[in-house]
């Protein structure tokens, strides 16, 4: 997976080697799919969430550049891994559903980083509420159908992301945005 998946896709940062080194992928998946662990695509867990291929988690991890001391959350679909693999690289670790994340309101404004496991349309208010002024974010991006890594901020009360790096991502449907009707 390190040689034949992140480093030839560009994903050279040790930490995220170290920390994909250490933790088994096989531990975070369906009994019938320890075999393929490490396969290059995502894979379907019992819960109907997924887990995304090693290559986006290491982007993520990567664009991430958590910092030691601060206060991160992780929108896990149901799988734990990102979020094994960030809890020793940061000072405080939350960890929510992608629907406690839409819904929920507790702890608002403290989280210097969020890490998204997934992709998704858009980062809703009660989510963005969460972050600190400033915070830092890694997410899947979904944009007329593809999917991309982004990053972005909290400024001025907003969120704003920039995709960086094309790749399939499963969708986190809990943060779709409403759909409606226009001319």
């Amino acid at each position: 997976m390190i040689d034949s998946q992140l480093r030839t896709s560009g994903i050279n940062a040790h930490f995220v080697l170290r920390r994909m080194l250490a933790v088994p992928r096989e531990d975070f998946v369906p009994a019938h799919a320890r075999g393929v662990a490490y396969m290059d695509r995502g894979i379907r867990l019992d819960n109907g969430g997924w887990l995304p291929a090693p290559v986006v988690q290491g982007k993520l991890l990567e664009e991430a550049r958590p910092s030691g001391g601060e206060h991160a959350i992780v929108i896990d679909a149901g799988s734990g891994y990102m979020a094994e693999l960030l809890r020793p690289l940061v000072g405080e670790l939350t960890v929510l559903s992608p629907e406690e994340a839409v819904t929920g309101s507790a702890g608002e404004g403290e989280a210097l980083l969020l890490v998204i496991d997934g992709a998704v349309e858009h980062i809703p208010g009660p989510l963005a509420d969460r972050l600190a002024e400033g915070a830092r974010i890694a997410t899947g991006l979904v944009e007329n159908g593809i999917t991309r890594i982004a990053v972005g901020r909290k400024t001025a009360g907003g969120v704003a992301l920039l995709p960086v790096y094309d790749t399939g991502i499963p969708q986190l449907h809990a943060f779709d945005r409403p759909k409606t009707w226009t001319f």
